[in-house]
């Protein structure tokens, strides 16, 4: 993107976040999240992101042995040098 170039968020969610595919993967998130607090109780998931261990996009689902809360810096960060 440019630097004299805004970001325009109204395409952005039109023609990806609000696919029926990215919807759904949406809520599979939301209801991971829901579940941990149910599990693990709303002091612990406090701050953190729901981890998948396998990844919704690579097939993971919301089973407790597949998700973990993990900190921010953690979950988003591991990507970063590869």
């Amino acid at each position: 993107m440019c630097a004299d170039r805004t970001r325009d968020y109204r395409h952005e969610y039109d023609t990806y976040q609000g696919t029926p595919q990215q919807i759904k993967n949406r809520a599979k998130r939301n209801a991971a999240r829901r579940e941990e607090v149910k599990r693990l109780g709303k002091a612990a998931v406090a701050g953190k992101d729901i981890d998948h261990k396998t990844p919704i996009r690579d097939g993971g689902g919301n089973s407790s042995s597949n998700l973990r809360p993990r900190s921010v810096a953690a979950n988003r960060g591991w990507r970063k040098g590869k």
